[in-house]
């Protein structure tokens, strides 16, 4: 997914982050119901007893309507640094194994993602947290009555650590989602029958999503034990409406499937299965027209309503080279007819 929506040397570095981060909280936002109800899925709170589809019905008839965006907030406001720390952290990773030729293997392209991920989710994890306890609460009484409330509440009754708790399961959840997107890419050209170089923009949406799909699969068990993990606490109403009580980690892996077997770790995957493809739907389509909006006030195209290139624009030139060979031009315009003025005289 990330190739889709890579750096364009048109936009400015301001312009792709804010880009990027106007297409994340676009797609998070319509897409928030579906998260919602995975997470209360994973967790195990009252919500989601009966399954997938009363979920919906359930969190509707005891919060109303607004609840399908609880932590939706801290959700979008955390795009931002995640998506800076993760761009750079990935750009660090791709230029210390890159070789003579500028080139990177897809399996070290792929590493890099993952690094970058995981560091992004490390530096913003206490936000993580916070969203998953304003999610699970009872929006009609809630222990939290925002996001600096929550951060206050959890560091004061439980600790600084409280905020990292699960965190680890950040790092070996990392393990499969890698593998899964590697078994994924790799087989790309068995599945479409020819090579990469010749996908199309849908086959390559197409690919992101099914990457996506494989490798969170995979991965997911380690979230549902993360969410797990994040939700429950000694200090709220049932322990944070937690489906089993554990001691650490392993533990919780244990109960899970003490509890409800070993497909219990996959509590919530459909909802998430589903958000997919809206979700990567939205934010492409939505960052394609930031773009455009962007390259049309760079002077690269004609229309920010579509891809028609601006005549005689040298599409080469990066925003600020443009800005200064236009700026040549004119004085150099501006001598020529000074000149012409004072021949005349």
């Amino acid at each position: 997914m990330t190739a889709s929506m890579k750096r364009d040397n048109r936009m400015s570095a301001s312009q792709s982050l804010i880009s990027g981060g106007v297409a994340g909280v676009f797609s998070r936002t319509a897409t928030s119901p579906l998260d919602v109800v995975k997470i209360v899925t994973q967790v195990g709170t009252f919500h989601s007893k009966r399954g997938f589809l009363n979920a919906f019905h359930t969190v509707y008839r005891e919060e109303g309507l607004r609840a399908f965006w609880k932590g939706n907030c801290v959700a979008c406001i955390r795009i931002v640094p995640y998506s800076a720390v993760q761009l750079a952290t990935y750009n660090r990773f791709i230029q210390l194994h890159m070789d003579d030729l500028g080139r990177v293997s897809q399996w070290r392209a792929i590493v890099a993602g993952s690094v970058a991920g995981i560091v992004a989710a490390l530096v913003i994890y206490p936000s993580d947290v916070i969203k998953t306890r304003l999610i699970v609460q009872n929006s009609l009484d809630p222990a939290y009555r925002g996001v600096l409330h929550a951060l206050r509440c959890i560091y004061r009754k439980e600790g600084f650590l409280a905020l990292y708790r699960g965190a680890s399961l950040t790092v070996m959840g990392a393990i499969p989602f890698s593998c899964g997107s590697f078994l994924v890419y790799m087989n790309l050209d068995k599945l479409w029958g020819e090579p990469s170089f010749r996908f199309t923009p849908l086959q390559n949406f197409i690919n992101g999503c099914l990457a996506a799909g494989v490798a969170q699969t995979l991965s997911f068990p380690f979230e549902t034990v993360k969410r797990k993990m994040q939700a429950q606490s000694p200090v709220l109403p049932h322990y944070g409406g937690v489906d089993v009580h554990f001691t650490g980690m392993v533990d919780c892996f244990r109960q899970v499937v003490k509890a409800q077997g070993f497909l219990g770790l996959w509590n919530g995957l459909t909802a998430n299965l589903l958000k997919i493809v809206p979700y990567f739907g939205l934010m492409f389509s939505s960052f394609e027209f930031c773009k455009r909006v962007c390259l049309y006030k760079n002077s690269y195209i004609v229309s920010p309503l579509s891809y028609q290139l601006a005549p005689g624009v040298d599409q080469s030139l990066g925003p600020q080279e443009l800005r200064e060979l236009r700026r040549l031009l004119r004085n150099r315009s501006f001598k020529s007819e000074q000149s012409t003025v004072s021949n005349r005289w």
